[in-house]
């Protein structure tokens, strides 16, 4: 009987014990505060509501992985060098964003520290095993003020002409004035969270993650579901708002004020993701993926 292999992995697994111990012990101590602060706070808004699934959907990730995280190998000096600045620059930007209550950088701020921590542990090829996982972090980070406030308005512009030139052309007795529309008796404010800003945000991350998901292997068919997911989440949120007119025109206020609003933004999402489903099975007869080549044992 070979016992040499299952002792192999025992060794391997308590040398990844005794190396990712104190880090993960670290990250905890300094990130768990984070998260009890944002689960209190902003991830209770419909803006950051997606919070929770982005940091579940990176710790999935990451355990994907694993088996990147107990490779034996030494970083080399230049791969040391480089996380050593990432890592102490991830620990400034969270002592900088958790004394002076500055979320982006106290929430960016661990993207620097798990690169960083990665390159002086394992090197560059961890790294690349967790690229995307990283990567998908920054969508925890909410968006700055002036890039909201610069978008806000002409997306709630665009949004109330689409919507009264689409609701007049069916029939419906409707008006504008600004981002106002009058249907009928009722009187309807395309408010800052109607904008859909914050949608084309949560509809981008989880676009970006159905691709890496996917792995089709044409870069044509990738290059365009990536350009469509922005396009899409805006029309998913021109449908949400032409839902709620609807259903205050034929409901009254109180319906569209209540239940029904907070539903047609879980329906916004379902909206997004179906129509990149569609597109994304529309392309695979022009873009058909090719067989992976198999890698010999």
């Amino acid at each position: 009987m070979n016992t040499l292999a299952p002792r192999a992995s025992a060794l391997d697994a308590v040398a990844a014990l005794k190396t990712w111990g104190p880090i993960v012990l670290g990250l905890l101590v300094l990130y768990v505060p984070t998260y009890w602060m944002l689960a209190h706070g902003i991830w209770n808004t419909e803006e950051q509501a997606h919070g929770p699934i982005v940091l579940a959907v990176t710790l999935y990730l990451i355990w994907q992985k694993r088996d990147a995280l107990v490779q034996v190998g030494a970083p080399g000096r230049v791969e040391v060098v480089i996380g050593w600045t990432l890592l102490i620059v991830g620990l400034l930007a969270y002592a900088l964003g958790r004394s002076q209550d500055i979320l982006i950088f106290e929430i960016g701020s661990q993207i620097p520290v798990l690169l960083g921590t990665l390159l002086i542990t394992l090197g560059t090829k961890a790294a690349r095993a967790l690229w995307f996982a990283l990567f998908f972090l920054f969508f925890m980070i909410p968006l700055p003020g002036f890039i909201v406030d610069a978008a806000t308005g002409p997306l709630k512009q665009y949004i109330s002409i689409i919507a009264e030139h689409v609701l007049y052309a069916a029939g419906y007795p409707i008006g504008r004035s600004g981002v106002t529309l009058t249907v009928g008796p009722y009187q309807l404010l395309v408010a800052d969270a109607c904008s859909g800003l914050h949608s084309m945000f949560s509809l981008s991350a989880m676009g970006l993650l159905y691709l890496y998901l996917m792995q089709r292997t044409s870069v044509a068919r990738n290059l365009i579901l990536m350009a469509a997911i922005i396009p899409i989440a805006f029309a998913a949120n021109i449908v949400r708002v032409m839902v709620l007119i609807l259903i205050t025109y034929h409901m009254g206020d109180e319906a569209g004020q209540g239940f029904l609003h907070g539903f047609a933004g879980i329906m916004l999402f379902i909206i997004g993701l179906l129509f990149l489903f569609l597109l994304d099975w529309v392309l695979g007869f022009v873009f058909p993926d090719r067989p992976r080549a198999r890698t010999q044992a």
